[in-house]
């Protein structure tokens, strides 16, 4: 079958099987390395995409189901630079080993375009569906709350006070 879907911007004509899950086809046939494959039955959410500006676990989509969508990863908010969002996350060193950053970044970025403004309990619903074994999720959370608002003390590393906030 031939599926038409735009990724990341940029439009796409491919050739998949009726059985082909979207996950598989981002990685094999459009190279975006970014959805990772993790449990391959929705839970962890290491697969995240937005389709159409929504997240999906592209693990669970048919890729037919994708066409005429656009399909957008970790990449395609990456373009012209960090978002505000990743800047953060680096910024206070929210994650360790990296492997659910993608999706969680996909989840808390779809948050803030319909909520720029979360409660943590808002933070911990959209972050739900994304599972991960390093961080506990508070620095994850940090990150998530303080995309948008004022970013006192966010500029020093995470590792340790700055020189003069000691008494």
């Amino acid at each position: 079958m031939e599926l038409e879907i735009k990724v990341n911007g940029e439009q796409w004509a491919l050739n998949v099987a009726p059985a082909d899950v979207l996950l598989d086809v981002l990685r094999e046939q459009v190279g975006t390395k970014s959805p990772k494959i993790g449990c391959e039955r929705g839970d962890c959410g290491s697969c995240t995409v937005l389709m159409d500006g929504r997240t999906v676990r592209s693990c669970l989509v048919l890729a037919v189901e994708a066409e005429g969508h656009q399909i957008v990863t970790v990449e395609g908010i990456s373009y012209q630079g960090l978002s505000e969002l990743q800047d953060l996350f680096l910024r206070i060193n929210a994650f360790q080993c990296g492997f659910c950053a993608p999706g969680i970044v996909l989840s808390a970025t779809e948050l803030l375009e319909h909520n720029p403004n979360p409660t943590r309990h808002d933070v911990q619903e959209a972050l739900a569906g994304n599972l991960c074994r390093c961080t506990g999720y508070e620095p994850i959370i940090e990150a998530v709350l303080g995309a948008g608002q004022p970013k006192v003390g966010l500029d020093r590393p995470a590792t340790g006070p700055a020189e003069g906030d000691r008494p």
